[in-house]
């Protein structure tokens, strides 16, 4: 990769583990299933007027959309709003790469492999001494949430991989149109039309101006300028190449969480987290391929899978 597209991979890496900090700044005014809704709302209304739809098969569409922009974010909200720290989500948040790996040999029989079991493997005893060590000192109910969340967020990878949509940030964006409703009535149904109206009423206060300014990073930087480049980035280099620089994103939520928050991470979820990070990296590495074709042509099809 050429050293500006170096660049951008680490930008991307920046403005996602960055929007947890967003993400947490939203969750003080806005109650977390409202604030799903209204985040998505707020790319779906454009994306219905001004992208065209991607030429998909409307299961896939849907399942994408359920996956990674309802589920995930529905379990990830939740955790955070619950107490999971903003710096260990980023982390834990990282299952979802060992939980589409496992799915895809599950549920599309695809073949796992040595190195990607080992690496499944040791990614999942990483999460497990996040999990124990958190489970010390705090509730383990957060941790699993957002442990959910990666799960949620592995079905979307299934579903965007299974749409093979020629341009890829298209299905990214005609994904927002799935959870706004949904969520919506949840909202309404379990959080209430009271609590919502007060979200609302006491946002235009000058103590709410720091969540707009989280929502608005995550619709914008987050989703629309992150996603962008990294689909961009992907559509031209081969994905092995690409997407280890996502594990750059918890270090940066971490790091983040930390100064912003006061988020110490112990060392136990440090040494949790190492493990996770090079579970992912090694279970990604594939093969050597054995000429130059093959390896291009091995690489092909890997684009559209790490669209999530």
């Amino acid at each position: 990769m050429p050293t500006r597209h170096v660049l951008l991979a680490i930008v991307v890496a920046v403005l996602w583990g960055l929007n947890f900090l967003a993400i947490h700044a939203s969750l003080t005014q806005f109650p977390p299933l409202f604030l799903i809704a209204l985040r998505f709302a707020l790319i779906a209304v454009p994306t219905l007027i001004l992208v065209p739809r991607p030429r998909v098969r409307w299961r896939w569409l849907i399942g994408y959309g359920v996956g990674f922009g309802t589920l995930q974010f529905l379990f990830l909200y939740l955790g955070m709003a619950a107490g999971f720290p903003t710096g260990l989500s980023s982390l834990v948040l990282q299952a979802s790469a060992p939980f589409t790996v496992l799915l895809g040999a599950l549920l599309l029989k695809e073949r796992l492999g040595a190195r990607r079991l080992v690496g499944v493997g040791v990614a999942t005893a990483g999460l497990a001494v996040v999990g124990l060590s958190y489970g010390t000192s705090a509730p383990l109910g957060p941790f699993l949430l957002v442990v959910l969340g990666a799960l949620g967020w592995a079905l979307g990878n299934l579903a965007s991989r299974q749409a093979r949509a020629e341009n890829p940030l298209h299905l990214v964006l005609w994904m927002s149109i799935v959870p706004p409703l949904p969520m919506l009535a949840l909202a309404l149904v379990v959080e209430g039309p009271a609590r919502i109206g007060a979200s609302l009423t006491t946002s235009l206060s000058a103590a709410a101006v720091p969540a707009w300014i989280g929502l608005g990073y995550t619709v914008l930087l987050g989703t629309l300028l992150g996603s962008g480049i990294w689909v961009w980035l992907m559509a031209r280099h081969p994905a092995g190449a690409v997407a280890p620089f996502s594990m750059l994103v918890p270090v940066v939520g971490i790091s983040t969480a930390w100064l912003a928050l006061g988020e110490a991470p112990a060392p136990l979820e440090l040494v949790g987290g190492a493990l996770v990070i090079g579970g992912v990296l090694w279970s990604a590495r594939g093969p050597r391929p054995p000429a130059t074709g093959a390896a291009a042509a091995s690489d092909r099809p890997r684009v559209g899978a790490r669209l999530g």
